[in-house]
């Protein structure tokens, strides 16, 4: 596979022939210093196809400032910041213009405009922008903190969109806190959580998956799917895919916070009764968007999902019973990772 291929040609003029002719626009993977340090990001460039010189590729003005902003939010990932595009999200989340969300932050008019464009915030920064978007409430507070820097209208028509959102996600932050909080003796990478810190998002999206493709997804059912989604990432890749840690139970493997992940927003849960018991029925409430996977994970998901499909709960239970995983740990005790090494076929 190479690293260097071509997006599109377009008739243009040559600088480097001096000509009107098809000229090649090509991305490939290059490494940059950001700050110190070597990042790998893409770059885009012009290639001229007719040209014998040594020097046949160029990158126009414009060009040259997206690459740079490439290689600041391949720096941004490498450090766990917010990337320029999920800064703007925060923005569109909430209908502010860049503006408006320094303003409400109580920054410099520009700041945000800077790091949408050229500077990388730093962790401080990073971290107040991260509360805005995940709490409504602190954005509603620092709104009403700064007022003074928006004119009446505008300070209404921003607080009616950020009281929306209290109303619309509130409960999710809080839910996404108690989860967290039940997590708060996990947050080094171990064996325990497969070397990977809870990423609730992540998970999230896992559980919308196979509430969209498995049958019959209730409660039980669904925490196998997700031990075994995790348990094969492991098994390939050396760390699980969600950070969820498990326990030996009756049931098979149980992650911590299993009462509360069900209520995240990509499903719903609807109570039946069966035999007289309360059952819960996992239903997708939204759209899942297979882009927020990286090809490796869909891969994973698809396989899960399609041995597990049409898996009753008690089936899915019998099967993980004969995991080494299981077999091997006691009732209550955390489920180690490393015993996914010795995980069965999915076929």
């Amino acid at each position: 596979m190479t690293n260097d291929y071509l997006i599109k040609s377009a008739e243009m003029d040559c600088p480097i022939c001096n000509k009107v002719h098809s000229l090649e626009l090509r991305k490939r993977l290059t490494q940059g210093l950001v700050k110190g340090e070597v990042v790998n990001y893409e770059e885009v460039y012009y290639l001229c196809p007719l040209s014998d010189e040594e020097e046949n590729e160029f990158v126009p003005a414009g060009l040259m400032d997206e690459n740079l902003l490439r290689a600041r939010d391949a720096y941004r990932i490498q450090k766990g910041l917010l990337t320029s595009n999920e800064i703007a999200e925060i923005r569109s989340f909430y209908g502010l213009t860049q503006s408006d969300l320094s303003a409400l932050l109580g920054w410099g008019d520009v700041t945000v405009t800077r790091y949408e464009s050229k500077t990388v915030q730093d962790e401080t920064y990073d971290n107040i922008m991260r509360m805005a978007f995940e709490n409504p409430m602190f954005a509603l507070e620092n709104l009403d903190r700064h007022k003074e820097r928006f004119t009446e209208d505008r300070y209404k028509r921003i607080r009616k969109k950020i009281t929306d959102k209290v109303e619309e996600v509130g409960n999710l932050y809080l839910k996404k806190q108690e989860i967290n909080s039940l997590y708060v003796n996990f947050q080094e990478e171990s064996d325990y959580n497969g070397f990977k810190k809870l990423d609730i998002e992540k998970l999230a999206n896992i559980i919308g998956y196979f509430a969209h493709f498995a049958n019959n997804v209730f409660k039980v059912k669904l925490m196998k799917l997700l031990w075994y989604a995790d348990a094969l990432h492991f098994r390939r890749y050396g760390r699980s895919m969600t950070g969820l840690v498990y326990k030996h139970r009756p049931y098979g493997a149980l992650p911590i916070a299993f009462d509360e992940i069900i209520y995240l927003p990509t499903v719903r849960v609807i109570e039946e009764i069966i035999y007289e018991d309360i059952s819960y029925k996992i239903v997708p409430n939204k759209q899942v968007n297979v882009s927020d996977f990286s090809l490796e994970e869909l891969n994973i998901l698809e396989s899960v999902a399609t041995k597990f499909k049409n898996y009753r709960a008690r089936e899915i239970v019998n099967y993980m019973h004969e995991e080494k995983a299981y077999l091997e740990t006691e009732e209550y005790e955390i489920i180690p990772y490393s015993l996914a090494k010795e995980l069965r076929e999915l076929r």
